[in-house]
């Protein structure tokens, strides 16, 4: 299948899938059709404020399936969906998905090619203020050429929570 075939079957998807998942308050945040021998595979990947639960990926899957069956989006070719969420490896490119992120660790490369690591702080629809080491800096998405979460396994602030936890004795 050409790429623009494919992005239009894409774009059909996405299209059909918006309004209901809307209404389960999921944005879809990508849209993959991969083939998988004669059948395709249909990776969908939600979000949302607070994050997505294993219900919400559930109900949406649901949600999903309805919609297409009811729809001639996915032709006659057997497909399989996969409903995800979103995922710390997938870039932040919209202020929705820093907005989700506050307080997490962020690696940003700048349009002029500087890399930037700081804690997310705050973030509207134009910039966001990231703290690199203490101090704030406010970048403009349209500075950001590529920005990616940072895995933590002891968060800032884990700590601490951690060490109240032992000495109330319930840990």
């Amino acid at each position: 299948m050409t790429s623009s075939k494919q992005d239009v079957i894409r774009d059909r998807i996405e299209t059909e899938l918006v309004d209901p998942l809307s209404a389960l308050d999921l944005d879809i945040e990508a849209v993959e059709i991969s083939p998988a021998g004669n059948r395709r595979v249909l990776r969908i990947a939600v979000d949302k404020d607070g994050g997505v639960t294993l219900d919400d990926v559930a109900e949406a899957t649901r949600t999903i399936d309805t919609a297409l069956e009811a729809s001639d989006v996915m032709g006659e070719q057997p497909y399989t969906l996969e409903v995800t969420s979103r995922g710390v490896d997938r870039p932040l490119t919209l202020p929705r998905h820093w907005r989700r992120n506050a307080s997490r660790l962020v690696k940003v490369t700048l349009a002029d090619g500087q890399d930037v690591t700081g804690r997310i702080k705050e973030s509207d629809e134009t910039s966001v203020t990231i703290e690199v080491d203490g101090t704030r800096r406010e970048i403009a998405y349209a500075e950001v050429k590529k920005a990616l979460v940072q895995v933590e396994f002891n968060r800032k602030g884990q700590d601490e929570a951690d060490d109240e936890l032992d000495e109330a004795g319930e840990a």
